[in-house]
């Protein structure tokens, strides 16, 4: 009897710190509007570009399972997409898939690679090749990576619903309810234009989460050493302590506060664990990369030729979230 009841109390526990995030983070992003714009439109531009990353942040922590135990509740806290680009349920189904550690890099088995493949790359004109290197210094991703990481996502998704994805199309009209709250809001509420919002607080606060996201990964034959440790930064907060992201993807389900402790509890076990792929701060990878390209754009080891037999089906198909690149994702959303 206490065991179930021991078991009834975790099911439907409550991570409030998470909770009490979440409640800050669209508060903020009200007053930045309705409070401050008005007469301070700087500081409200600037107080959104922060809320905009902190909540694409607490997108990331809830579809991991936080902060209840119920999917539903957890999607309804951050159903208002104030950052506008991303289905909820279609990052969900991609973000999981991406954590098939053994699959890290893979330009078709990890939907968020930033590797190429060789063939592939080879068809692209020398515009487009330009344009990926450029992606692959901090200052290039800081600008172009909001922009790349979402066109020809859309656009295979426009295609993948014309197709009659179901799954695809419900995650479309659910992020739309979600717009159809959001929009007038910024238009008429806040009377901001949105031409305004899109172009710096959506632009912007998508560009400071690529600062994380932009050695997350590296390729190593080693799955242990493809994550990053970035063992410190101001950042820690709006990315949710993912900048310990090898801690992250080893213990997915633990809540973003309690990886910090996690870290430093074993530092020396997960830095030899990852292969020592860490760096001090954020502003060590800004001096080494800021206009250098840390990787290549083709994948060093992977997909170095077309492999015959390897066919996807058209409806299942989704663009690689970071840039040019198909690659395969369930059609459904994993089950929690």
């Amino acid at each position: 009897m206490a065991q179930r009841g021991k078991r009834r109390g975790t099911a439907t526990a409550v991570e409030w710190p998470t909770v009490f995030l979440i409640a800050a983070c669209y508060g903020a992003w009200l007053v930045a509007g309705f409070l401050i714009w008005p007469n301070y439109p700087l500081v409200a531009l600037a107080l959104m570009i922060l809320t905009v990353g902190l909540q694409s942040s607490l997108v990331h922590e809830v579809l991991h399972g936080h902060p209840t135990r119920n999917a539903r509740l957890n999607e309804a806290l951050v159903s208002l997409p104030i950052g506008l680009l991303w289905p909820y349920r279609r990052f969900k189904t991609i973000h999981l898939r991406h954590h098939a550690d053994d699959k890290l890099t893979d330009p078709f088995d990890d939907p968020e690679s930033y590797y190429r493949a060789l063939w592939q790359h080879d068809d692209l004109p020398e515009a487009m090749k330009f344009v990926l290197k450029v992606n692959n210094t901090m200052a290039g991703r800081f600008v172009l990576g909001p922009l790349l990481s979402c066109i020809g996502f859309f656009i295979d998704d426009a295609k993948a619903i014309a197709a009659g994805d179901k799954a695809i199309r419900k995650a479309w009209l659910l992020h739309a309810a979600g717009l159809a709250i959001v929009l007038p809001v910024i238009q008429f509420g806040f009377g901001l234009p949105l031409w305004l919002y899109v172009l710096v607080p959506v632009w912007l606060g998508h560009s400071l989460i690529s600062i994380r996201t932009f050695a997350e990964h590296q390729w190593s034959e080693h799955p242990e050493g493809r994550t990053v440790i970035v063992e410190r930064s101001p950042l820690a907060i709006l990315f949710l302590n993912n900048n310990l992201h090898f801690v992250h993807h080893k213990s997915p389900t633990v809540a973003w506060y309690k990886l910090p402790a996690l870290f430093r509890e074993r530092r020396e076990h997960w830095l030899k664990l990852n292969k020592g792929y860490a760096y001090p701060n954020y502003l060590s990878l800004v001096r080494a990369y800021a206009f250098r390209a840390k990787e290549p754009v083709c994948h060093p080891a992977l997909r170095r030729a077309p492999e015959p037999g390897r066919a996807f089906a058209p409806r299942v198909r989704a663009r690689n979230v970071n840039g040019l690149g198909t690659a395969p994702v369930p059609a459904e959303p994993p089950k929690e």
